[in-house]
């Protein structure tokens, strides 16, 4: 056999396996399959969430016997994505929730949304795309995301009027999307964003997850192609630190000193990159996304602080 066959041969084989590889690696990180039994209350089975569950279900029952309206729209690239509208106040604004990856709107949010009945805001609160009843089965932690945050609020505006106030709710990769968001062309009506738990970098997260896999970093490689080939998305198209160059819009940050999801040093990123109004909690003792739940007093005294502060009329 002559040399340039063998070598044509390994090239073709190295070929083919990065793109198994790739395969793997987008089935693992990105895709979702159709969703079952996302009914049912489900909380993952970590030991960060041990001591919460009986209070994490309760809140979620209330959540379920409240009264709430249907919503749709459509994405961007034609994905029909859904959600729940809890009607608050005539005049109170419009929070619109969004969770965090692989999560549920119910579950994530169900902190925020009790918070948000005491205030009588009123409420959207969203499954992302690829989640709960929204359609698509692909996440892309908020490439995509991002640009379905203006659908939802261009839904709220084109039904309940150009003068409403919006805030732009998220948790862990809900706060990302929310905050890549803010680098878009976000009308007035967009007047805060609060950020609990949020990553910097797409990136950055997706490598602390292989180094606790034990992976060798490179496999970032794959994941990335994985995300172009299959998913048709460039998981480094933007990230939080980048479209907040382009911000002027309030933005309260909550990050848990010992998150084991999202390292809390990504919070400092974050607030680093802000140019415009900014306001940072750390919070001690606290877990992934879990503020609200350890110290309920604490979080509505920062918001109350950060309303404040940057005079906005909640």
């Amino acid at each position: 056999m002559e040399w340039w066959h063998i070598l044509l041969i390994v090239i073709v084989s190295l070929l083919l396996i990065s793109l198994i590889i790739s395969f793997i690696s987008f089935r693992i990180t990105f895709y979702s399959p159709k969703r079952k039994n996302f009914e049912e209350f489900s909380i993952p089975d970590l030991k960060l969430y041990e001591n919460y569950r009986d209070i994490m279900f309760s809140w979620m029952s209330d959540l379920r016997a409240k009264e709430f309206e249907p919503v749709e729209t459509k994405s961007f690239d034609g994905i029909k994505l859904r959600g729940k509208f809890y009607k608050g106040d005539k005049d109170a604004p419009f929070q619109i929730m969004f969770h965090g990856y692989r999560g549920s709107a119910e579950r994530d949010m169900c902190g925020g949304v009790r918070r948000c009945f005491n205030l009588n805001h009123n409420i959207l609160l969203i499954d992302h795309r690829a989640s709960g009843y929204s359609d698509g089965n692909v996440i892309t932690f908020g490439i995509n995301e991002r640009k379905d945050v203006l659908s939802w609020i261009n839904y709220i505006t084109n039904t309940y009027g150009d003068d409403v106030k919006i805030i732009l709710t998220g948790i862990s990769m809900g706060a990302s999307t929310i905050l890549m968001a803010a680098g878009e062309k976000l009308p007035k009506n967009v007047v805060a964003i609060i950020a609990d738990s949020g990553y910097s970098t797409p990136k950055g997260v997706i490598c602390e997850t292989i180094k606790k896999m034990h992976l060798p970093s490179f496999m970032y490689i794959f994941v990335k192609m994985g995300g172009i080939i299959f998913g048709k998305f460039n998981i480094d198209e933007t990230t939080p630190l980048k479209a907040l160059e382009n911000s002027n819009i309030p933005i309260l940050i909550f990050h848990g000193n010992n998150d084991s999801v999202v390292p809390s040093y990504m919070a400092n990123e974050i607030y680093n990159a802000i140019k415009g109004p900014k306001k940072l909690v750390k919070i001690e003792n606290c877990d992934h996304g879990l503020g609200y739940i350890i110290d309920e007093d604490m979080y509505i005294k920062e918001l109350d602080n950060f309303f404040k502060e940057f005079n906005i009329d909640v």
